[in-house]
């Protein structure tokens, strides 16, 4: 299942189901096929975003703070996957709208 992510603030954001559940889980959003992130919650779910970012480089040895590509044989990390939610989540605030998916 693909999760297609929209706002009026940005454009639409697609992710695969696992890492899409994943970044659901963290800024405390059960996977469901709609849901809604109200702008009034999108402070505390940046800094959600953000503090798991933070905790997956330290768990990585600081390795993953240098970003980029993944070298061969690497996983992508948590901070590649979120960036763009975090920009979607971050541009949707600053306008004052949602972000919905499955409508």
């Amino acid at each position: 299942m693909m999760y297609k992510f929209r706002s009026r603030a940005d454009s639409d954001l697609f992710m695969n189901q696992a890492p899409a559940e994943r970044i659901l889980g963290i800024i405390g959003k059960q996977p469901a096929p709609q849901g809604i992130i109200e702008p009034a919650d999108m402070e505390r779910a940046i800094a959600a975003l953000q503090a798991a970012v933070e905790e997956d480089e330290r768990s990585r040895g600081g390795d993953a703070a240098q970003g980029g590509a993944p070298a061969a044989g690497q996983a992508i990390t948590l901070r590649q996957r979120a960036w763009p939610f975090l920009q979607l989540l971050k541009r949707s605030q600053e306008a004052d709208t949602p972000v919905v998916w499955g409508v």
